[in-house]
């Protein structure tokens, strides 16, 4: 049992040594927080309160061209209506309570909280109960990422205008039906008051194996400040079952993966 046990230790130390370096990598020396950190905090526009997404931009007719894609990407979205005309892809692979993920996540209909801290803008989500950091002390972006949902975003202040270069996304990420997101897929964001309780977002999306020239997104927030953001946990009654070919189902006790990201 003493020499089992040995050999266990032993593997786990190896593996943590693997390990270690890894993620020792990613994030860059963090220096404490300084009174001059924290005045430049309040110099910065004042973003506070809840913002709700105005509906009718989320889901009526935007004003922006519609993407080009690639013959590729139009192959697998051809493919992908095409099922839908059968019946399959009637849901999504939120259905079974799988995060939404950049860019969606900022496009979902629930409001988010930004809070400033030095080097950092935090973007509290309701949905899913997210939330989503933006780097703003300098660093570059990350060479290698590990993939995420929410990618990884760095950004800086011009003016009033937080601009946000987000890489490194899920493939698994949905950038609009039936077209996930590769490890070439780069979002960039300009976030700004508009008008009197207006915050603006306007997105830019690249992916050469995707997209010819780029896909535009833009989401108006207005300002709620007597709102609260509300925990949102999917798993209690939220989901909306799909099967293998995301056709609604009643069975939500089987987590399933509809589409899997596409091939291009």
């Amino acid at each position: 049992m003493k020499r089992a046990c040995f050999v266990t230790l032993l593997a786990a130390g190896a593996v943590s040594a693997l390990i270690a370096p890894a993620l020792a990598q990613d994030p860059p020396e963090t220096k404490p927080a300084t009174e001059a950190d924290y005045a430049a905090i309040a110099k910065l526009p004042d973003w506070t309160g809840v913002w709700q997404p105005d509906w009718g931009g989320l889901f009526g007719r935007s004003p922006l061209p519609a993407p080009v894609f690639t013959p590729a990407a139009q192959k697998v979205k051809d493919q992908f209506e095409a099922r839908k005309t059968h019946g399959e892809n009637l849901q999504t692979e939120a259905a079974n309570c799988r995060p939404s993920g950049m860019p969606n996540i900022m496009r979902q209909p629930y409001p988010i909280e930004f809070i400033y801290s030095p080097g950092r803008v935090t973007l509290l989500h309701e949905t899913y109960s997210q939330a989503r950091r933006i780097y703003t002390d300098g660093r570059p972006l990350p060479e290698d990422p590990d993939p995420a949902f929410n990618g990884w975003s760095v950004g800086h202040w011009e003016g009033d205008t937080l601009v946000v270069e987000t890489i490194g996304l899920n493939v698994q990420n949905v950038l609009l039906e039936g077209i996930h997101a590769t490890d070439q897929t780069r979002i960039r964001e300009r976030m700004r008051i508009t008008a009197p309780d207006v915050l603006t977002v306007e997105t830019e999306i690249t992916d050469p194996t995707i997209f010819v020239g780029s896909y535009q997104l833009k989401t108006n927030y207005m300002r709620r400040r007597d709102w609260q953001i509300r925990e949102y946990v999917c798993e209690e009654n939220n989901k909306d079952g799909a099967d293998e070919q995301g056709r609604p189902t009643m069975d939500i006790t089987k987590p399933t993966d509809p589409f899997g990201p596409a091939t291009n």
